[in-house]
């Protein structure tokens, strides 16, 4: 078994054995084949004592007996090719304080570069408490992910969409953490150049968080899984794991130039002559780009730090068009955003999406939070008060009409915005409600009414109302339910 190859070497057999191609600036390119994103109904976990506490009408359940029948497919495959299998000695979680050991055992070479990127690399040795996870995706037909908290295992298999590695490994990291009451979170975070003002972006895929939180003019602490812990906040991985579908470098420069580099892994991405087409979505609109936090110019080499976040930034991509760009919020509505965490899907990206669909991931990351999701809100709003958080909700979506009449936001004007929430500009405005949102509007000139007020930037007010009652509704209508997911 090859333990803590290099990246180049993986790199290398991963073109050598297993298809994957050298673009021209030398990153790696791989196709996962039949699924290219995550399989929402793979995920199981095992029912025992130690896991009563588990949401379990928001969870799949497995029991002890069934686990253990797949636990001996996975010893069997792991022994007859254990020449063949690729392993990387790793931890989650940059501050060494909170830091998890996890072995990952993989089949392909992609598959063990991919855990190098996102994670950070340690010597040789048994997890102890730590976590050790099987991926073997040739051994089972229908994708499995399977999590059994009291024996520290984690089993995948039929599927080669690399996302579910690090996804499993946030979901165990979820599960413990809210136990000594810090907060795991779906989010990017970044600081000032001197290491202060720490800045929280949440935000589901497609909302910018990425985009958003990669700021030349900051430091990236990490672009998608942190905590904020009693001493600040951390990041889990070593890695990104971008959104490349319409990546542009002027507008993105730093993940732009981070694929490009050596040994990032370019999933599902169009080549044309060996140059990545990011506009090409033939294989998914899911196109995605893994690499160490290193290739992003100025990011953090800790990854983590101990100071707590003076703004919270909740991203949505209203494609309804009717939010207001920037939306100031106060504790409470800061919780109720962040157990509704509303986007919405737009016409093209998933099979049979014809226009804009609202849809709402509590705690922006539902699928990976085991326990209730007023767990999590419950500990959000206690560090929020206690340490004065601003709290802010940014709509990246549409403006002048819904999806197909209006024009997505530009990216200008939100990063104008979060550089005015950042700088404390948008803290010491005057502010107004907004008559049909009831949400709390900073009253900025450089920003502009046409995106502070959407109506005025509809051609059609009538329209607007229908549309704008229709998301009040429900909004409403999920706020009076009691979710716990």
């Amino acid at each position: 078994m090859f333990i803590n190859l290099s990246s180049d070497i993986l790199s290398e057999l991963s073109i050598k054995n297993e298809g994957s191609t050298k673009t021209k600036s030398g990153a790696i390119s791989v196709l996962t084949g039949e699924h290219t994103g995550r399989s929402p109904n793979a995920k199981r976990y095992v029912i025992d004592e130690n896991t009563v506490n588990i949401d379990w009408n928001s969870n799949q359940k497995i029991s002890k007996t069934e686990f253990d029948v797949y636990w001996g497919l996975f010893q069997e495959f792991y022994a007859n090719n254990y020449s063949k299998l690729y392993g990387q000695t790793v931890t989650a979680v940059r501050d060494k304080r909170r830091s998890l050991n996890v072995n990952i055992y993989t089949e392909f070479a992609k598959h063990a570069l991919f855990s190098r990127n996102m994670f950070m690399p340690r010597p040789e040795g048994p997890v102890n408490d730590g976590y050790q996870v099987y991926h073997f995706p040739s051994l089972l037909k229908k994708p499995t992910v399977l999590i059994s908290i009291t024996d520290r295992k984690i089993l995948i298999s039929g599927t080669s969409y690399s996302g579910e590695i690090k996804k499993s490994v946030f979901s165990v990291l979820n599960y413990h953490l809210p136990a000594v009451g810090e907060l795991p979170m779906h989010c990017s975070v970044n600081v000032d150049k001197d290491r202060k003002n720490p800045a929280i972006f949440f935000g589901l895929s497609g909302t910018g968080k990425t985009t958003l939180s990669s700021d030349e003019s900051r430091i990236l602490i990490g672009d998608d899984e942190h905590a904020w812990t009693s001493d600040g906040l951390t990041n889990f991985e070593g890695g990104c794991y971008a959104k490349t579908i319409k990546l542009s470098k002027e507008d993105e420069p730093q993940i732009w130039n981070a694929c490009q580099k050596p040994n990032a892994i370019l999933e599902n991405v169009v080549l044309v002559d060996g140059i990545p087409d990011f506009d090409n979505s033939m294989h998914t609109e899911n196109t995605r780009a893994s690499y160490p936090t290193s290739h992003i110019e100025g990011a953090d080499e800790v990854g983590y730090v101990d100071e707590h976040p003076k703004n919270i930034i909740m991203l949505t991509c209203d494609a309804f068009g009717v939010l207001p760009a920037v939306m100031k919020l106060s504790p409470e509505e800061a919780v109720q955003q962040f157990l509704l965490g509303y986007t919405a899907k737009v016409a093209g990206t998933e099979k049979g999406v014809t226009e804009p669909q609202a849809t709402f991931s509590p705690c922006f990351g539902a699928p990976f939070m085991p326990l209730p999701c007023n767990d999590y809100a419950d500990i959000l709003k206690t560090k929020v008060i206690k340490h004065d958080v601003q709290c802010w909700l940014v709509n990246t979506g549409w403006a002048g009409g819904s999806f197909g009449t209006g024009s997505r936001m530009p990216i200008k004007t939100t990063r104008l915005i979060i550089d005015k929430i950042l700088n404390g500009t948008l803290l010491n405005c005057t502010t107004t409600k907004h008559e049909y949102t009831g949400f709390t509007v900073p009253l900025d000139e450089e920003i502009g009414k046409n995106v502070l007020f959407p109506e005025k930037s509809w051609a059609n007010i009538k329209e607007y109302e229908e549309k704008v009652n229709y998301l009040m509704k429900l909004f409403a209508k999920k706020r009076n339910i009691n979710i716990d997911k």
